[in-house]
C-alpha cells in the first residue's frame, strides 16, 4: 500500500495516524499523541508497518498563505455572558467556537454570534475534541440547528483546533465565507 497521495501522516509511538485525526491526548505520556475518534491507521512491529484501517479520502490541499488571516478561537463556557463577543468583532477575520456537547450556546451567545456570522465566517466545533457537530437534533435557541440557520458553520468532526487550522488556512488564501462553508461541508461529508 502507497500513501503517497493520501496526506501526511504522524508517526510516534509505534504508532501511524493520520495527521487530521490526531491530538495530543496526555502532557507527559510517551503515548501521548491519539486519534480519539478513529484510532490508528497502522501499527509498526518488526520493522513492518501493519494497516489496521483504510485511509479515507481527503479533500482537496489548502495551498500556501497569500496573506495575513487572524482567526480567533473562543471557548464557550459555564456561565459565559457573551460580553467577549464583543471583542472579536473587527478584530479578526474569522472566528472558532468551540462550543458545548453537539454544538451549543447559552442562548445570551446567540445575539452575538450572528452579528458576528454576518461579518465573518464563525465556525462551530465541539469542544469535547472528539465526535461530531450535528446539524439537525436540538431546536432550542443556542442549538446547533439554531446556530447553522443563524450562519454559523458547523466544523462536522474536525475538533476545535483543528477546525481553526483549516479556517485559518483557507482565510490566508483569500477565501470568501461561501468557499469555506463549502470547504467545512465537503471536510464534515467525509
Amino acid at each position: 500500500m502507497t500513501t503517497r497521495h493520501d496526506g501526511c501522516l504522524v508517526v510516534l509511538g509505534d504508532e501511524i495516524h493520520l495527521a487530521r485525526t490526531v491530538r495530543k491526548s496526555h502532557t507527559t505520556s510517551p503515548a501521548a499523541f491519539t486519534s480519539p475518534a478513529s484510532g490508528p491507521i497502522a501499527r509498526i512491529a518488526e520493522n513492518w508497518v501493519r494497516w489496521v484501517g483504510v485511509l479515507p479520502s481527503r479533500g482537496s490541499l489548502v495551498g500556501a498563505p497569500d496573506r495575513v488571516a487572524r482567526v480567533g478561537l473562543y471557548t464557550v463556557t459555564l456561565g459565559d455572558d457573551g460580553a467577549l463577543l464583543d471583542l472579536w468583532d473587527g478584530n479578526c477575520d474569522g472566528l472558532l467556537v468551540a462550543a458545548f456537547g453537539v454544538g451549543h450556546v447559552p442562548e445570551r451567545l446567540v445575539e452575538g454570534l450572528t452579528k458576528l456570522a454576518s461579518r465573518i465566517p464563525v465556525v462551530l466545533a465541539s469542544r469535547i475534541g472528539n465526535g461530531p457537530v450535528l446539524s439537525d437534533t436540538y431546536g432550542f435557541p443556542g442549538s446547533e440547528k439554531d446556530l447553522l440557520g443563524r450562519g454559523l458553520i458547523g466544523a462536522g468532526d474536525l475538533s476545535p483546533y483543528h477546525a481553526r487550522l483549516l479556517l485559518h488556512a483557507l482565510l490566508a488564501q483569500g477565501a470568501d465565507g461561501a468557499t469555506v462553508r463549502e470547504t467545512f461541508t465537503t471536510a464534515s461529508a467525509r
